[in-house]
């Protein structure tokens, strides 16, 4: 046993990296840990930058009112036309990448869109729900989606939406073609009501 355990001891050793090998492999973890903060650096600046553009938009966005919320006699009403799918957020009217950041209106999130005689309802997962009046809606209409969310043809419903002084666009993509063909039907003879009372 006595000899053995210096044999083993010097095998040992003899796997350990002596000298400079030891000295360059101290330099290169040295090196990668340099990297790491840089990269760590960049990604906190990143961070604060979209922290930053966000609250400023929402100090020029200020005046721009509360949307309604879903009046109660419409949780349980039958509404005309439904869809499930993601409520892709709100933009300024025809400005697809200027986001709305104010009253949670530019979150994107998973959601529900039912349409009644009243008007639009727009459930949101995680943020606040919001009523658009039918007397407040422009138009609806297809398109490729917005603000980074863009999908085939057509794939996205655009709802043209008037709150207060503001011309606003919220888009919608329905999970299911079928519900996406009856709630762009109601939408679209919702409008075309409105513009012909």
């Amino acid at each position: 046993m006595t000899h053995q355990l210096p044999a083993l001891t010097h095998h040992v050793s003899a796997l350990m990296p002596q000298g400079p090998a030891l000295t360059r492999n101290l330099e290169m973890t040295g090196t990668y840990l340099n990297y790491l903060w840089i990269s760590l650096g960049v990604v906190v600046l990143f961070c604060l930058a979209l922290w930053l553009g966000w609250r400023n938009r929402k100090r020029r966005q200020s005046d721009v009112p509360e949307p309604q919320d879903v009046p109660g006699e419409l949780l349980e009403a039958e509404p005309r036309a439904a869809a499930e799918g993601m409520v892709i957020g709100t933009v300024t009217g025809g400005e697809y990448l200027d986001r709305i950041a104010v009253h949670q209106l530019g979150l994107r999130t998973t959601g529900r869109v039912e349409v009644h005689d009243q008007g639009v309802a727009i459930f949101r997962a995680g943020a606040r729900n919001l009523f658009i009046p039918a007397t407040d809606l422009a138009y609806a209409r297809t398109d490729r989606g917005m603000v980074g969310k863009f999908v085939e043809k057509d794939g996205a419903i655009i709802l043209g939406w008037a709150l207060g002084e503001h011309a606003l666009d919220t888009g919608f993509r329905p999970r299911r073609a079928e519900e996406a063909r009856s709630l762009m039907a109601e939408l679209t003879a919702l409008t075309e009501r409105e513009t012909s009372a």
